[in-house]
């Protein structure tokens, strides 16, 4: 049995310290906004905060994460940040299928985190592991300097 910190309460979690974050979130705590993509951290859809720090949680065990604090696209809302990513999300219509989107948004409020007036070239680079199928980037960009204004403002 493990003691997780996931969006500021600490949830028992009785499984092999080898399973990945995601499967703890998604089968254990029934916490499904973060997606299974590609198992091999190429994709993005897995991604969760660790201590504020994006992760991609299909790789990452829980024997790695105990005793820290994790954060998922669950939590956001009540977040100042995630909430500004959420709703320039909706402004600018950026999920088409929106599968990848709980992942792209994760990174977008990392990235906002330590950045509040991000260049395309920073936006790229902080959204370089996610990956949309439906290909809507320049919404996500346009999303992300959206937040980014409101935020400021």
């Amino acid at each position: 049995m493990l003691t997780l910190n996931i969006n500021g309460r600490d949830l028992q979690v009785e499984a092999d310290p080898a399973t990945p974050v995601l499967w703890a979130l998604r089968d254990h705590l029934n916490l499904t906004g973060t997606k299974f993509g590609c198992g091999a951290a190429l994709c993005g859809a897995c991604t969760v905060h660790l201590d504020g720090d994006p992760i991609r949680s299909c790789i990452t065990p829980i024997s790695a994460v105990a005793g820290r604090r994790i954060a998922t696209i669950e939590a956001m809302a009540a977040d100042p940040v995630g909430k500004a990513v959420q709703d320039a999300w909706v402004r600018h219509d950026v999920p088409q299928c929106g599968y990848c989107q709980g992942g792209q948004v994760m990174s977008a409020v990392a990235l906002l985190r330590t950045n509040r007036r991000p260049q395309d070239a920073d936006i790229d680079n902080a959204m370089s592991g996610n990956l949309c199928r439906c290909g809507t980037y320049q919404r996500i960009r346009a999303a992300i300097k959206d937040a980014a204004a409101t935020l400021e403002a």
